[in-house]
């Protein structure tokens, strides 16, 4: 595990005892964290996409608020939604945080999870899949906001434009050189990570997968991992992939963490997603010592080179900066992770 970072739901609404988290206040919570995690040397804060659902749907205005108030941190998402996507309007608005950031966009796409709603991208305007999850549309737009983002022509230029003109085909602007690299494909089984090895972008691997063949999970990811890695090399791609695995854990190093957590350890879950049988990751909640022992033992996380961490951002900024630095102090460095922090003078 090279790097490790925050993947937050960004749930908002009632939380019991006539409390409320605000959209505005989820929002600005994360950005406290992004701060906060930016300082101590955390690698990345990705954020969860879910339209219809009082979670984050536009996260690119709240990344480029945190790229404005960090200098390190890593800013992504897993996953935007692309069946809900303008290609070329996500081309634009992800240069732009790409430029803003200094290159630290590290944007996951894909077809999406399942909804609260019934095709919902249709009610976005997106129609005529041919696919009941609308897969088709999302892959649709993903070869589009590609050729965009690598600066092809997509537009013919007017040459009576008052505003330059020319001929020829016009790329889509900002341009942000290198942002490929960054782009990262979110993949719920082999078949999907193979896709995204051929195509030539990152792998996220989702928090679940669709199989269930009685072996645990962390096997079954590992195993779409090097399917990935293989496809990658065969298809002639240049240098290395990067892979990232999302888990939710919980160092216990206080009353109040154990109060919340102890006790919530449990194994893999099998259910039914998208009308498949899929496998479901566990949780870890333990002491350090005993998630260090844990997490050596799970393949994919030794696979992977980006462990993201799942956090309940309902607890707040402050609650979820100190489970954090546990893990940055007590976990992390046992799993081969190095703070790339520059001492002070």
């Amino acid at each position: 595990m090279q790097r490790f970072g925050t993947l937050s739901f960004g749930h908002y609404g009632p939380l019991g005892a006539g409390r409320e988290l605000t959209a505005a206040d989820s929002m600005k919570q994360a950005t406290e964290l992004a701060e906060g995690l930016d300082e101590i040397g955390v690698n990345g804060v990705a954020f969860r996409v879910h339209h219809f659902a009082r979670q984050q749907s536009a996260p690119l205005p709240l990344m480029a608020a945190i790229a404005a108030r960090t200098r390190r941190i890593e800013i992504g998402t897993g996953v935007i939604n692309m069946r809900y996507e303008n290609p070329l309007y996500l081309a634009e608005e992800a240069a732009a945080v790409d430029l803003l950031s200094n290159g630290r966009l590290a944007l996951g796409v894909s077809r999406g999870s399942p909804e609260t709603v019934v095709r919902g991208y249709e009610a976005f305007g997106y129609t005529g899949s041919t696919d009941p999850r609308g897969a088709d549309i999302a892959r649709e737009h993903f070869d589009l906001f590609l050729r965009a983002i690598d600066g092809e022509g997509l537009a013919e230029r007017d040459p009576h434009s008052p505003f330059g003109g020319g001929h020829g085909l016009q790329r889509i602007e900002p341009h942000s050189p290198g942002l490929r690299s960054r782009v990262w494909w979110g993949a719920g089984n082999r078949d999907s990570a193979e896709w995204a090895g051929r195509v030539g972008v990152n792998l996220m691997s989702s928090t679940l997968l669709t199989s269930a063949d009685g072996r645990p999970f962390d096997v079954l990811q590992a195993e779409q991992i090097e399917a990935f890695r293989t496809a990658w090399r065969e298809a002639g791609h240049p240098g290395e992939p990067r892979v990232s695995v999302s888990r939710s854990i919980i160092p216990i190093t206080t009353a109040e963490e154990d109060l919340y957590f102890g006790g919530r350890q449990d194994g893999d879950q099998i259910g039914v997603i998208d009308g498949i049988r899929s496998t479901f990751g566990k949780t870890y909640a333990a002491t350090p010592d005993v998630l260090v022992e844990q997490l050596l033992a799970d393949e994919a996380v030794r696979s992977a080179d980006t462990l993201m961490i799942t956090i309940p951002s309902q607890l707040g900024a402050e609650f979820n900066l100190r489970i954090m630095k546990s893990f940055a102090d007590y976990v992390a460095p046992a799993l081969g992770w190095q703070s790339t922090l520059t001492p002070a003078a």
